[in-house]
């Protein structure tokens, strides 16, 4: 068992965690004070992170358990032998391998052995006693005493699991743990076996009372005359209404409102928020293992993060004002685009009470949809490709038959800008066709993305699982010039002495996109959320902040399981997820640039609230020239040269129309800086807000040419399921002849165009060149 097992057992000196209790301070990037880092003792997944110390739990509770659940705990070297026997005993006849592990061991079980949960195996109780025997050589039977009933698991409560003493004291009796007296601390002590079960059949379980108090009697623990005493006290566990006999026995007992406890443990809540920083405390808990002893980090050190509070403090206001559909969650992450640090995390949709451990922000990997096309596009343009460029939007061919989200599309080439700001899934995956799959998965693992196996052409449109951190991450190059910086939390870390104990090397940026091409991307997702109003089908409307630059982009994944938004500002990159922790559809009406949008907006402007504002600017070798009325970024070699065509093949087709460009003057130019090493120097892109040229930017409320004009404000991402195939939303404004009329099902063959003039493509005087048909082969 040694040779199989023992050599890859845990440290007991990671243990060492028992003696603290939020003694380590936290503070953000401007030295305002997080909170305090507490050890995360467990029992399973379930995380107590509000430790008690033993003057601070009813001494009868720690009698009662004693009696109840080890009784000869102080002993035994950590495993009891005629415990074991009985737990073995109970295996061979039972075929049961739990039951008659020491106070020692279930600590051990709780916390060293938390990734073997409550596996009933040979190994798991073989590496228990091992490593209980150590445990109590290490430490002193008050230290794991205190230890146990701060990691046991105590019943259901409700949105939170009732972990350690002092959440069960205020579960089932509204007090604090020190408050709890003789009876109600034995109530306590005998339903930890089973506490589900045994809290809602209170008469059954009623004499293992009376057995316990008679234990602690003959062990020396109280007098007779207490326990007497005990068992003829009232004790009104939440929910129940019990009658109680004068020589204590039950008259009537009626469970009325199970749901008490959670009520009870609601209202009972420390003042001061006490989860509040919760997702970002985890995040630096996890970055600092194996890089500071546990025993020194939580004894008194002092850590200095990444963090902003103030964004922290929006994120999490956001959270809870969040409307998302029932049964969903949210992560929501923000990152300084300057060197990645992590701004704000928040790991779940917050309500006020303990919120879920599972960090959503940084923990799960969920697929990111249509929020993965600006990477693909601006990978486009730094292979020469330009924003007036058109795309076929017809069916490919092959096995693979993606659509678009109206389940129409309309045969016509139409420009880049044109694909991105309507989210065209079959332009963007001829797109992919043409520059390759292998080089597109090549530029997202430059950006800190894992693409799936085998994602073959559907990763182009969004198969890719990323986090929020990750996503916010990947989206920073946009705003800071084409680096992208590995996210991270902690800066320094310092003993109670002032020793420091860790520091993080300064960030350094890895060139993904060249500065040109990065101002282009930019410009595109500037786009997404200005160049159409909600009226004409925006997808990100919601996204806007007054007095601040933003881009970004919405992501829906297939039967609505996740929802996203990742944008930037001048200042701050941030993503948003919702979906549901345990996956599955969302109903019909859920559109991401509705749900996750609105919960960006909020984070990001209360983060921005304040700031002196900043602007982009654009680098050396930008020039603005004007088509389709959209003013669109070009690099000035090329601003001038006409669009081209593309239908997903690898050679570049003839352009279909050449509009004619409208030059516009650019921002203002500014000569390059150098990339900034202080983390809180000011970004190389932005300077103090000016407003921008009243030509470079296009009028949102008037309806574009090159844009359908519908009769009623559209959602964000149409699911094929609510728009019926070759319907196209039309305006008794227009012309009946201003829109294709060739528009079939994506699971018809395109219609042959009208015979014409094979040199001249067929036009339409009310279209724009690029919603021009293109010429018949």
């Amino acid at each position: 068992m040694w040779l199989l097992w023992g050599r890859d057992l845990p440290k007991v000196s990671d243990l060492d965690v028992i003696n603290f209790s939020g003694q380590t301070r936290v503070f953000d990037r401007r030295g305002e004070l997080i909170g305090t880092l507490s050890p995360s003792l467990a029992s399973g997944t379930n995380v107590n992170r509000e430790l008690l110390g033993p003057k601070q739990i009813s001494s009868w509770l720690q009698k009662a358990v004693v009696a109840s659940e080890d009784r000869r705990f102080y002993q035994h070297s950590g495993v009891d032998p005629i415990g074991v026997a009985r737990g073995l005993l109970k295996g061979l006849l039972r075929n049961d391998l739990e039951g008659g592990s020491s106070i020692t061991q279930q600590v051990v079980k709780n916390t060293l052995l938390r990734d073997l949960g409550g596996a009933r195996t040979a190994e798991r109780k073989f590496k228990e006693a091992v490593l209980a025997y150590q445990v109590d050589k290490r430490f002193n039977k008050d230290q794991i005493l205190n230890a146990y009933l701060n990691v046991i698991y105590w019943g259901d409560g409700g949105a939170q699991d009732i972990i350690g003493a002092g959440a069960a004291a205020r579960a089932y009796f509204k007090k604090e743990a020190w408050e709890l007296n003789l009876a109600e601390s034995v109530y306590l002590a005998t339903i930890i076996p089973a506490p589900n079960r045994r809290y809602k059949d209170f008469e059954a379980y009623r004499p293992l009372m009376r057995s316990v108090l008679t234990r602690m009697v003959e062990d020396g623990q109280i007098t007779k005359q207490q326990a007497e005493q005990a068992w003829i006290t009232p004790i009104y566990p939440a929910g129940w209404r019990i009658g109680w006999n004068t020589d204590g026995t039950v008259r009537t007992a009626v469970l009325e409102r199970p749901s008490r406890l959670a009520e009870n443990l609601v209202s009972m809540m420390p003042p001061g928020q006490q989860y509040r920083s919760l997702y970002y405390l985890q995040e630096v808990e996890r970055e600092l293992a194996g890089k500071v002893d546990r025993g020194t980090l939580y004894g008194g050190a002092k850590i200095f993060t990444g963090m902003d509070l103030q964004a922290q403090r929006a994120a999490e206001q956001a959270s809870r004002n969040a409307q998302v559909p029932e049964g969903a969650t949210l992560g929501i992450a923000l990152v300084n685009p300057q060197n990645g640090e992590a701004l704000a995390l928040v790991g779940q949709k917050l309500t006020g009470g303990r919120p879920n451990e599972w960090n959503n922000a940084t923990q799960s990997r969920r697929q990111v949809g249509s929020s993965i096309k600006p990477l693909l596009y601006t990978l486009a343009l730094e292979k020469g490709w330009k924003q007036s460029d058109t795309i076929l939007d017809a069916p490919i061919s092959g096995d693979y038959q993606p659509k678009n989200y109206s389940g129409t599309w309309t045969g016509v080439y139409v420009s880049m800008r044109y694909a991105l700001n309507h989210s065209l899934n079959l332009p963007t995956v001829r797109m992919g066709q043409e520059l390759g799959v292998p080089t597109f998965e090549a530029k997202l693992r430059d950006l800190g993305l894992t693409p799936p196996r085998d994602g073959g052409l559907s990763l182009t449109i969004g198969t890719l699982e990323a986090s929020p951190l990750q996503l916010a991450a990947a989206y920073a190059p946009f705003a800071n010039g084409g680096l992208y910086y590995a996210p991270s939390t902690v800066r320094r870390v310092e003993s109670a002495q002032g020793e420091v104990l860790y520091q993080r090397p300064d960030p350094v940026g890895k060139r993904v996109w060249d500065k040109r091409v990065a101002w282009l991307g930019l410009d595109m997702i500037r786009g997404v959320v200005n160049d159409l109003s909600a009226y004409q089908g925006g997808l990100a409307t919601k996204a806007r902040i007054e007095g601040w630059q933003v881009g970004g982009k919405t992501g829906t994944t297939n039967d609505i399981k996740d929802l996203w938004f990742a944008g930037v500002t001048p200042l701050t990159s941030g993503a948003v997820w919702v979906g549901k922790q345990e996956g599955g559809a969302m109903p019909n009406w859920a559109y991401s640039g509705d749900i996750p949008t609105p919960v960006w907006q909020q984070a990001t402007a209360g983060a921005l609230a304040g700031r002196e504002a900043a602007t982009f600017v654009p680098p050396e070798g930008i020039v603005y020239r004007t088509y389709y009325r959209l003013n669109m970024a070009f690099r000035t070699e090329e601003a001038d040269q006409a669009p081209v065509g593309h239908d997903g093949s690898k050679r570049e087709a003839e352009p279909e129309a050449e509009p004619t460009p409208t030059p516009a003057p650019p921002p203002p130019a500014q000569t390059e800086q150098a990339a900034p090493t202080s983390p809180d120097t000011t970004l190389p892109w932005t300077v103090p807000s000016t407003p921008e040229p009243s030509p470079s930017e296009p009028d949102p409320t008037e309806p574009l040419p090159s844009e359908p004009v519908p009769s009623d404000p559209p959602p964000s991402e149409i699911p094929p399921t609510e728009t019926l195939p070759g319907d196209l939303p039309t305006d008794p404004a227009l012309p009946t002849d201003a829109f294709p009329t060739d528009v079939q099902p994506d699971d018809a063959a395109p219609a042959e165009p009208a015979p014409s003039d094979p040199a001249q493509p067929e036009t339409n005087p009310w279209l724009p060149p690029e919603l021009t048909l293109p010429p018949r082969q």
